[in-house]
């Protein structure tokens, strides 16, 4: 799921990234560089592409907080966690564990040393 959702991002991005290049400025911006203003006039109406690529980085934008948002709520899920962790859960004697009423009985030597 977390590789899908950041492969949108990505395309979202790169989108983005152009779609802003290709606005037009007060001095005319990337989008002279692709065809000048003539012909962009006859493609996308009387008044430019202007109103289109307005819309198009508002959609994008809002794309973008979207995706960002749901990568960091995915993220935040817990670390898995290490083999000492893992090991230490894993011995007995943890706090509610029940211990088994018969112990092994372990002789202990006599101070004295000898017999």
């Amino acid at each position: 799921m977390y590789s899908v959702i950041l492969f949108f991002h990505i395309i979202i991005c790169i989108l983005l990234i152009i779609v802003v290049l290709l606005q037009q400025t007060k001095g005319g911006g990337m989008s002279s560089v692709f065809g000048g203003g003539g012909g962009t006039e006859s493609v996308f109406g009387g008044k430019g592409a202007t109103p289109f690529f307005v819309k198009l980085t508002s959609g994008l934008a809002i794309g973008f907080f979207i995706t960002s948002l749901t990568l960091v709520l995915l993220s935040r899920r817990p670390a898995p966690k290490g083999a000492v962790e893992k090991g230490l859960q894993e011995l007995p004697g943890q706090p509610g564990e029940v211990m088994p009423e018969e112990m092994p009985i372990i002789p202990e030597e006599s101070p004295s040393g000898g017999e």
